[in-house]
């Protein structure tokens, strides 16, 4: 079954005082190409996921997004504004040395300013974070692999129809490509004889004019390349494994048939089928590019 390199997955994990939510997205690319978008907390296991999402996916360009979002009502502590509480204390203590006043500067005078202390929700433990990331993780991995193999599957149907159309194509070329040199010779055979009326011609030089006609035009080998090519790429689509990149290389090599084919063509029918065949890569081609 193949993979298509397309997919989005979500996962969300509630814990007692946050929740964790990670978005998997993936689009075509030549290699495997993750980058992880997340909160400062999260940067510490940035290695670790992505070596997590690779060993799943191995072929895409793949976009991690994480957000951690504390839950209502979890513990506060007070923190200090220390660059803040020193800049009221440089100030009061200018201002009681210009008035010439006496003592120190209080305590409860520098701390009861605006923003000097403030009540936060005290940080998640890194040790608390990880677990809950990991089941977010695989939850979002899960959907993005379920979303590629759903698409796999229906590219895998297109591909199988469009190469019973390359075959019966191919069937069609081999049968036109042995009646091409009997109808030149047919042919040769009429202007030659308008050509000379009554005078006699070589039998013998005919029949090897025909037969170098023949072995120009002959396309047996690329025939049999084609063949093996189409039989590999059906192969590849049942292995299961990820075979984009191979798939692509078979479609080049059946161009190059197929180019090869038509160069060897001194006939209209043969030509309008390598047309036809070259329409039918094309499209398979569109469609080999965004398989894993």
């Amino acid at each position: 079954m193949i993979k298509s390199m397309t997919g989005f997955g979500k996962g969300m994990t509630t814990l007692t005082r946050a929740t964790l939510t990670v978005e998997v997205k993936t689009v075509n690319h030549r290699f495997c190409d993750v980058s992880v978008k997340s909160p400062r907390s999260i940067a510490l296991w940035e290695s670790e996921i992505k070596k997590r999402v690779g060993e799943r996916l191995k072929r895409g360009k793949i976009d991690i997004f994480i957000a951690v979002e504390s839950s209502s009502g979890g513990a506060t502590v007070p923190t200090l504004n220390l660059p803040l509480a020193e800049a009221y204390f440089r100030l009061f203590d200018d201002l009681r040395g210009r008035l010439g006043l006496a003592g120190e500067v209080p305590l409860s005078l520098v701390t009861g300013q605006r923003d000097v202390l403030v009540l936060q929700e005290e940080p998640i433990a890194e040790t608390d974070l990880w677990p809950g990331l990991e089941q977010a993780l695989e939850g979002a991995l899960e959907g993005v692999e379920a979303m590629r193999l759903a698409e796999g599957e229906a590219t895998g149907r297109d591909l199988a129809a469009r190469l019973a159309i390359l075959a019966d194509l191919l069937d069609g070329v081999t049968l036109r490509s042995a009646l091409v040199p009997q109808e030149w010779q047919a042919r040769l055979r009429e202007r030659i004889a308008r050509l000379t009326q009554e005078l006699e011609f070589d039998p013998a030089r005919v029949a090897q004019e025909v037969a170098l006609f023949a072995d120009r035009c002959d396309i047996s080998e690329e025939l049999a390349r084609f063949r093996s090519h189409l039989d590999q790429f059906r192969s590849l689509m049942g292995s299961g494994e990820a075979v984009g990149r191979q798939l692509d290389f078979l479609v080049q090599e059946l161009n190059r048939e197929t180019n090869t084919i038509g160069s060897k063509s001194n006939d209209a029918e043969l030509a309008r089928l390598v047309v036809t065949i070259k329409s039918e890569l094309e499209k398979i081609r569109e469609q080999v590019q965004n398989i894993e």
